[in-house]
């Protein structure tokens, strides 16, 4: 179907075609009116062409297709289970020896898994025990950075231990003894008993001698740094 011709007198009312129509629809595209753009200053606009032509050539350059165009990309799977447990290890390891660096401490990193957590020692030198501190506050706060570090270089939360100087090693034992104690108390009395404000690590160690135990049950009370142990009568 052919177009419908124009009149004379509109015809002779429009202005004369400009030579960068295409121009114009491509300044139009980015916000720019045509009448704007081919009454706007000529250097200008000769930039504005030359910087369009130039990126079209680059882009038909230096984007060459892919030979796997079209071919889904196929993500690494994520580490997990004792592989996850290993490398968690590795990046404590590599954060506390620039640790211990700084501090100009001497000392050796053990890396250990146990059951579903990594285990992290120092261990080999004479003076940890500012890395310790009263009832282990410090080595707990250096536990708590340490899994920090962890936690943003892999993206999952992590209950890695550390322990220093062999320090929770010793607590584990001593706490030990000290529960069984309280447990057979607690049973031949009948009543039940609250222990010395605990850690989390301390109080678990309380909580497994007392569930490996028949007769008795434990729970825990109040807020940190003053929650602790009840052991009582399982009735």
């Amino acid at each position: 179907m052919s177009e419908p011709t124009d009149s004379p007198d509109v015809a002779r009312s429009q202005p004369e075609p400009q030579p960068n129509d295409s121009v114009s629809e491509h300044l139009a595209d980015d916000g720019t009116r045509d009448g704007e753009a081919l009454t706007g200053a000529p250097s200008v606009l000769d930039s504005q062409i030359d910087s369009v032509e130039e990126s079209s050539e680059s882009s038909e350059l230096e984007s060459p297709e892919p030979d796997d165009a079209g071919k889904p990309e196929v993500e690494d799977a994520p580490i997990s289970g004792e592989a996850l447990l290993v490398q968690e290890g590795e990046i404590a390891g590599d954060y506390l020896e620039q640790l211990l660096d700084i501090l100009d401490y001497d000392g050796d990193i053990d890396l250990d898994v146990e059951g579903s957590r990594a285990v992290v020692a120092i261990v080999g030198a004479n003076d940890l025990d500012p890395l310790v501190g009263p009832s282990g506050v410090t080595l707990d706060a250096l536990q708590e950075l340490t899994r920090l570090t962890v936690a943003q270089q892999t993206g999952v939360r992590t209950r890695l231990m550390l322990d220093v100087g062999g320090y929770r090693a010793a607590r584990r034992t001593e706490l030990s003894e000290l529960a069984t104690t309280t447990v057979t108390r607690v049973i031949d009395s009948g009543e039940p008993v609250t222990m010395s404000p605990m850690n989390a690590f301390e109080r678990k160690i309380v909580h497994d001698v007392v569930t490996a135990t028949d007769g008795v049950r434990s729970e825990s009370e109040g807020e940190d740094p003053d929650r602790r142990v009840v052991i009582l009568p399982d009735q």
